[in-house]
């Protein structure tokens, strides 16, 4: 799964364990079931009754094999029925069958033996107890079931479809004449399997799933596998029988009633790929499908393993939640991930349409053939499938040079992870929203950057015969931490083997050792301090003469040392921390492992200045005590160019990040961006550049209006060379179009007259072509911005929103809407996505982030949220991506004391009704946080602007 950006998607973009517990008897009189132990030890059912089990997890005693799954969804009565015949393998004796269902109306339920099967004796039927703060169901059997033989369930259900973005839903599209169409589509991750079929909706259950669709002759089929047959009906209707699938998890199953139209190619390996989107989307699936035959066939090499079904869609689906979602041979996407307008995707749409696909590729192995026991080890998925797109992208698409915006996703997580409300990599999860919440930066961004500090460390070619060993080993099966580990210390594979059985790769260690540097390093023991306890490190470095006195601690912003409560915070942390340095000697780059609280480092030769963590591969922060900054600050000044340019980032980000954590003054960074102007990495200079112009929107959204002035003065002054050298088109390198986009944005945002004139221009011509120009792509998103300032640009804007077939170009517009400065206005869209018509109810969080940074709607969208949190909750789950977005990005850019204390009320008062998540804490931090910057950074920024 991909989420979704976390800027607005228009401003851009404990292992499974086995219940042992003794099953309660059950004893049959006259087909009433009775507990022969306590019923006041069980849950009591919806009919009043005891239910048989009370753990949230499934019991391990019946095991599914096979599910043989019939669905009808009606696409005029918004409602669908079905059955399913479940093959399951008895392990232990036992009077219930226990099964995940959610909001499914059991109509019926039989058990069949083997024995029965083979004779086509008839079902027995089964009492059905429903037990819904579980989201389970028990079966209760009249007699016992036999140890290690085989049953069939047959269940007879029925339930509307859902109105969200989880289970069986209906979604819309709005064709080019205005008709709205309908279509059904699942999406299942983590827990909504439930919600459309009942079964044993756990990652371990894996079972082989054979479909059958019953739908009009106006629509297609698609699921999992390839169809195999159709039948024709009465009445006009047609039932699509498809392949049976390999054995997986119940959250990849997939099946889609719909009338879009395709586009197809093929592998070199031979696996047809295809490209659904609705009938007026066609023409902007091509990218995709020529990106998606690009990524599988290097899949299959790099992993070594074939794709192992025979065909592969990608559907681009109308109302989506998340970005995207991995189903084993049909991958979902919302709209923005997968398609590609050439008249109005942009340098940075394109990466993103780019980086989805190589995720969700990925996850057919990283996910799909092998995966987690339990979703406390989420991150084996989704960590795996963010570093690979990094992989993948480089190695098929070099042009788009994502390997210089890898740090990103690093950075974007470090926010987070310096906060106390962090979470390990791998944490318990246990209940639907809890598992949920794991499906953040966390598992994705520091999951995938301490998976490429582990290959920088291991090198990248012993990494990758690790990760073939994993899949190797444990494909169709489900691993933990510990195998990943185990196979990347030993990753021997059977081609490395002699005939007398004896490994001969480049390890000679055992089990989780590695010889590195004359030294064992055990992989496990390492990797363990990255994903069991949370957080990042902060390494101290202070040279003196040919030594380095090293010192590592726990990094944190918002949390002083000279606050008493910093010192108990820092306790029982240690990494081991896989370092590299380079100095101004010598390109060489140096490694040590930092195990310990402290250590002492010798240089070969003197030095003037030393730089940790090269090319930033590692995830950890460098503090260089002493004159080690301003030696570092000098360099740039004198030559940048001896420092490479990801070092060069790595710097702009770490001094930036100290100021947070109160290590270094604000002045020593702003000093460090001064060099800037010399800079010619496009990379490095939007970095600079991000920091600064967040300083400027924090001043703004604070109304500390003299120094948000000067700071406004400085950077056009500053940046003025550089933004007059912008063209306005779409040519350059994707780094470059990038920067042009960011520059201009900032030009136009902070009333550059050029810039305004420009883009009011272009706007003008815009509106007289009746929508027909084409504006360069890069820039399509300020020119927006800049019309939509008057009433009748605005307004103009809403209509070509509401006729427009382009996705890429909504998201734009919608961004140019939420920019005004009228709050009427703003209300009026606010409205619209609570309506879900005009605007679709996927976009109205990213929308309520993107008017809460309006300076001018940062209160509307405050207040709208607390007004209106009830009808929010009955449009999206609570621990979904999008409360999460709706919370954080209304409230986490708040600076002042009394915004803190409206927040924290309104979170008591949700907690009061029994609504808990995590990122209330984090959203306390994040205003804590920025309440003490601002007391301890202001007074600096102030005098620095008027040097």
């Amino acid at each position: 799964m991909v989420i979704s950006r976390k800027t607005p998607r228009f401003n851009i973009h404990t292992g499974f364990y086995c219940l042992v517990a003794i099953l309660p008897q059950i004893s049959i009189c006259s087909m009433s079931y009775h507990f022969t132990e306590d019923p006041g030890a069980f849950p009591v059912a919806a009919n009043g009754e005891p239910f048989p089990w009370q753990e949230l997890r499934l019991p391990n005693v019946v095991i599914p094999l096979h599910y043989d799954l019939f669905v009808h969804p009606n696409l005029t009565s918004l409602d669908f029925v079905a059955s399913e015949k479940i093959e399951v393998l008895v392990s232990n004796a036992t009077q219930f069958i226990i099964l995940h269902s959610k909001d499914l109306e059991i109509t019926y339920a039989t058990l069949q033996s083997e024995e029965d099967s083979r004779y086509m004796k008839p079902g027995r039927e089964l009492k059905v107890l429903s037990y819904p703060p579980h989201q389970q169901i028990a079966l209760l059997v009249p007699e016992k079931l036999t140890p290690h033989l085989k049953y069939y369930v047959a269940i007879d259900f029925q339930a509307k479809l859902a109105d969200g973005f989880e289970g069986f839903y209906k979604s819309t599209y709005r064709t080019i004449g205005g008709e709205t169409r309908i279509l059904a589509v699942t999406d299942f991750e983590p827990t909504q399997a439930r919600m459309a079929f009942p079964c044993f909706d756990e990652p371990l259950f894996k079972a082989n799933f054979s479909i059958k669709i019953r739908r009009e002759s106006r629509h297609i089929a698609l699921s999992n596998m390839p169809k195999v047959k159709t039948i024709e009906l009465e009445g006009g209707l047609l039932e699509d029988h498809f392949e049976t699938t390999v054995k997986m998890s119940t959250y990849l199953v997939a099946y889609i009633v719909c009338d879009f139209h395709s586009v197809s190619g093929t592998t070199s390996s031979g696996v047809k790929v295809s490209i659904y989107a609705s009938p007026d989307k066609w023409n902007q699936t091509h990218y995709a499908l020529q990106a998606s035959l690009k990524l599988l066939d290097f899949y299959e090499k790099y992993f070594d393993i074939n794709y192992p079904l025979p065909k592969l869609d990608l559907i681009a689906i109308p109302d989506f939640g998340s970005g995207a979602m991995e189903n084993w041979g049909l991958i979902t996407y919302k709209e923005t991930s997968l398609l590609f307008d050439p008249k109005a995707s942009s340098a940075s749409d394109k990466l993103w349409v780019t980086r989805v696909i190589a995720h969700e590729l990925a996850h057919q192995w990283f996910g799909n053939l092998v995966t987690m026991e339990w979703w406390n080890d989420i991150w084996l998925n989704e960590g795996f499938a963010k570093y690979m797109e990094l992989i993948a992208v480089n190695a098929t698409y070099p042009e788009l040079q994502f390997d210089d915006y890898f740090s990103n996703v690093c950075f974007e997580v470090i926010t987070r992870d310096s906060l106390n409300s962090s979470r390990p990599v791998s944490k318990p999860a246990e209940t639907p929203t809890q598992i949920q919440e794991m499906f953040d930066e966390v598992s994705y961004n520091k999951g995938a950057c301490i998976l490429n500090m582990l290959k920088d460390f291991l090198t990248e070619e012993k990494f990758q015969k690790g990760i073939i060993h994993y899949l190797k080993k444990f494909s169709y099966r489900n691993a933990k931490n510990d195998d990943l580990w185990s196979s990347l210390s030993n990753s021997c594979l059977e081609s490395d083997f002699t005939s007398g059985g004896v490994c001969h790769s480049n390890s000679k260690m055992t089990s989780n050792m590695l010889t590195f540097l004359g030294e064992d390093v055990e992989v496990k023991e390492m990797m363990t301090t990255w994903t069991l306890q949370k957080g990042i490190p902060l390494l101290v470095v202070k040279q003196d003469g040919r030594s380095l006195r090293l010192q590592q601690e726990r990094f944190l912003k918002g949390v002083f040392q000279e606050d008493p409560e910093w010192r108990v915070l820092q306790e029982r942390y240690l990494w081991h921390i896989p370092l590299t340095y380079s100095t101004s000697s010598s390109n060489v780059i140096h490694r040590h492992i930092l195990k310990s609280k402290t250590d002492i480092l010798d240089l070969p030769e003197k030095t003037s200045w030393v730089k940790f963590n090269v090319d930033s591969n590692g995830y950890y922060i460098v503090h260089y005590e002493g004159h080690g900054w301003d030696q570092l600050i000098t360099q740039l000044n004198r030559n940048h160019t001896l420092l490479r340019p990801k070092d060069r980032i790595g710097l702009i980000h770490d001094v930036f990040q100290l100021v947070g954590a109160g290590r270094l003054t604000l002045d020593k960074a702003l000093d460090m961006t001064r060099y800037l102007q010399r800079e010619t990495s496009s990379p490095a200079l939007l970095q600079g550049l991000s920091y600064l112009e967040l300083l400027y929107r924090m001043m703004d959204r604070s109304n500390i209006s003299d120094v948000s002035e000067n700071l406004k003065r400085y950077l056009l002054q500053y940046f003025k060379p550089l933004i007059d050298r912008q063209s306005w088109n779409d040519e350059g390198s994707v780094w470059d179009r990038m920067l042009r986009s960011a520059l201009l944005k900032l030009a136009c945002d902070l009333n550059h007259a050029p810039c305004i004139q420009k883009a009011a221009e272009l706007f003008s011509q815009w509106m007289e072509s009746s929508g027909k120009l084409n504006i360069p792509t890069d820039v399509l998103k300020i020119v927006y911005s800049v019309g939509a300032q008057t009433t009748e640009g605005w307004n103009y804007l809403l209509e070509q929103y509401k006729l427009s077939m382009s996705s890429a170009e909504k998201n734009k517009i919608l961004y140019g809407l939420s920019t005004n400065k009228h709050q009427e206005k703003l209300l009026n869209l606010l409205e619209l996505g609570m309506e879900g018509k005009v605007i679709k109810t996927q976009d109205l969080a990213p929308l309520l982030h993107a008017i809460a940074r309006n300076p001018k709607g940062q209160q509307l969208a405050w207040d709208f949220v607390r007004e209106n949190w009830t009808h929010l909750l009955k449009k999206f789950d609570l621990g979904s991506f999008d409360i999460r977005i709706i919370i954080s990005g209304t409230t986490s850019h708040f600076s002042c004391r009394d915004k803190l204390q409206e927040v924290k009320l309104f979170f008591e008062s949700l907690e009061s009704q029994g609504s808990h998540l995590d990122i209330f804490q984090i959203v306390l931090e994040t205003i804590t946080k920025n309440i003490k910057w601002l007391e301890k950074n202001l007074p600096t920024l102030r005098t620095w602007l008027l040097k």
